[in-house]
């Protein structure tokens, strides 16, 4: 599943990447090595959370943004 994002909350996002992944240096991600480095993904996406990792390990660190972003989500759902 993916979580859909507005690219307000993509700067915070990145901010949390940067400060909290154990799986991003430099940019780059440590999971996606195989010899050649590889961006971290949710460094360069702006429209969803798209990093496994990231959503169950990471994301639930910023309270107020997990919360907005998972009740958007569900407001979403719930329309369908």
């Amino acid at each position: 599943m993916v979580l859909k994002t507005k690219p307000t909350q993509a700067k915070q996002l990145h901010r949390l990447v940067r400060r909290e992944c154990a799986n991003c240096y430099k940019g780059d991600c440590i999971m996606l090595d195989d010899g050649e480095s590889h961006k971290c993904i949710q460094l360069i996406s702006i429209y969803g959370i798209y990093c496994k990792y990231f959503l169950n390990a990471v994301f639930t660190a910023d309270k107020k943004l997990y919360k907005e972003i998972i009740e958007t989500q569900s407001k979403k759902q719930k329309q369908i």
